[in-house]
């Protein structure tokens, strides 16, 4: 992670988000590995931090990076995350704001900012670890900063499926695919409120969900998709 790569993806993901022929996101990483996280030689310069002092710079790259995850969760299209080797401190921050993760066998976790004398807490780490995988084992991970393999990342539910290194990518666009059989707005509004669920009570929870009903009931698409049952075909999606 360098400030150059951090602005790239902030500027795909927003390019993206307001794109409607782009149904379902697929991230992964170039090379060996997902993401090893920050590049320890040199972050380089947030934007617009010419002039600031020490902690104000430093503060301006923390919220650089970490506000990839609040726009991850935001997008409306899903986001696959296809891991393809390592995934530490950042670039498990970024397993964990996507919302279908796959791994392949070679993938290898870490909260790794613990092991150079910093907080395990971040990047939207704290908040997303133990909602994805348990309380307990998020605090163990977090506390003692180790790597572990894609096995135990399966076995504590961290990634839904592990592939072959080679059969990962296929994998991810079939995946993409299955999700892409369902109505646009449909997946859009149930990325929402998946998310949102996580942090509401349960009766907000359900309010939402009772509106989200109602009003993708309106739309050509439901109609579509009802039509297409009883006419035993493969519905034909608009995203009116």
């Amino acid at each position: 992670m360098t400030a150059e790569l951090i602005s790239d993806l902030h500027d795909a993901l927003d390019a993206i988000a307001v794109d409607h022929s782009v149904r379902v996101v697929v991230l992964t990483g170039a090379g060996r590995g997902f993401c090893a996280g920050l590049d320890l030689g040199g972050y380089g310069s947030a934007p617009n931090t010419a002039g600031l002092g020490r902690v104000p710079t430093g503060f301006a790259v923390q919220k650089h990076i970490a506000g990839l995850i609040p726009q991850m969760r935001s997008m409306p299209q899903p986001i696959i995350a296809a891991v393809n080797g390592a995934a530490a401190g950042g670039g498990l921050a970024l397993v964990l704001g996507s919302d279908v993760r796959l791994a392949a066998r070679s993938a290898k976790f870490n909260a790794a900012f613990i092991r150079i004398g910093l907080s395990a807490c971040d990047i939207g780490t704290s908040w997303l670890l133990p909602r994805i995988v348990g309380v307990a084992r998020a605090q163990e991970l977090m506390l003692t900063g180790r790597v572990f393999d894609v096995d135990e990342a399966y076995r504590i539910g961290l990634v839904v499926e592990v592939l072959d290194d080679d059969a990962l990518l296929d994998a991810a666009y079939a995946k993409a695919e299955q999700i892409m059989l369902n109505a646009p707005m449909g997946v859009t509004m149930t990325k929402e409120a998946m998310w949102t669920a996580l942090e509401v009570p349960m009766q907000a929870a359900i309010d939402i969900e009772n509106r989200q009903q109602i009003m993708l009931s309106q739309t050509a698409d439901h109609r579509e998709a009802l039509t297409a049952f009883v006419e035993r075909r493969a519905p034909v999606y608009t995203n009116g």
